[in-house]
């Protein structure tokens, strides 16, 4: 019998059923489809900050910031 104290895996992201270990963290073949379309079409983003130039360095233009 499971230990009622261990916590129980998370489910799909996707769909919400049990996760499988094949295809973790998704349940099947098609969620896992589902999520890569989603990153590929942009539904899913990381945020930028405008601020930031190339490099990661804070811009030139803005005032009360020391570059050293």
């Amino acid at each position: 019998m499971a230990d009622p104290a261990a916590p129980s895996p998370a489910p799909c992201p996707i769909c919400g059923k049990p996760r499988d270990q094949k295809f973790r963290p998704f349940c099947s073949k098609r969620c896992a489809d589902v999520d890569l379309n989603r990153w590929l079409k942009g539904v899913y983003a990381v945020p930028v900050t405008e601020n930031d130039d190339e490099d990661g360095d804070q811009a030139e233009s803005e005032p009360g910031q020391d570059r050293s």
